[in-house]
């Protein structure tokens, strides 16, 4: 009797440590030619303003026809993002942004949105599933790249974005499964 319950209890235990493996993954990949946030921005760099073409910003690895994950900017928006205030003189800013504030509708924008994300649950299967605790791993990078174009000839470019995103995410909810009912009885409670 005492092999059959400690063989059922190893079982148990066997069973348990496996169901890790059943928590949810995912990635989230932005159709891109880069591996890094360090690769799309040297191949950003390499566009020089007021030499580099559209065709040349195409092969660096920017397509803004493609239309996948590029997002079209006015000129009334692209003098908003990239003149930092009304009152600084339009000799202080750079003179790609001269030359698009004075281009005014013959002057566009593209904005580039690259990365890669990954999104890792971990902890205990049980206290997961029964949503009690909770603990998401999301690692990657993303890149933001900010082309101006006059004419099919870059005239500004600017990045931003994360290097490196390494963060963990933990939810713990007191009370289990029954978390977002209470949640939305004190919402039916305040109106």
């Amino acid at each position: 009797m005492f092999r059959l319950r400690r063989t059922a209890l190893l079982l148990i235990c066997a069973i348990l440590a496996g169901c890790a493996s059943l928590l949810p993954r995912g990635r989230v990949d932005l159709p891109l030619r880069f591996d890094s946030f360090e690769a799309a921005q040297q191949a950003l760099e390499q566009a020089t303003p007021f030499r580099t073409t559209i065709d040349e910003l195409k092969a660096l690895g920017f397509d803004p026809d493609s239309g996948a994950n590029v997002t079209l900017i006015p000129y009334p928006e692209v003098v908003a993002r990239v003149a930092p205030h009304p009152g600084v003189p339009l000799a202080a800013l750079d003179p790609g942004v001269r030359a698009c504030i004075t281009a005014q509708n013959a002057c566009r924008a593209y904005e580039f949105h690259l990365g890669r994300q990954s999104r890792k649950r971990e902890g205990n299967f049980w206290l997961d599933f029964l949503n009690f605790r909770r603990n998401n791993f999301v690692t990657g990078w993303r890149f933001v790249g900010l082309v101006v174009v006059r004419d099919d000839v870059v005239l500004f470019r600017n990045f931003s974005g994360e290097a490196r995103i390494d963060r963990e995410e933990r939810q713990v909810n007191p009370l289990g499964p029954f978390q977002p009912a209470g949640e939305a009885a004190g919402r039916a409670i305040i109106r």
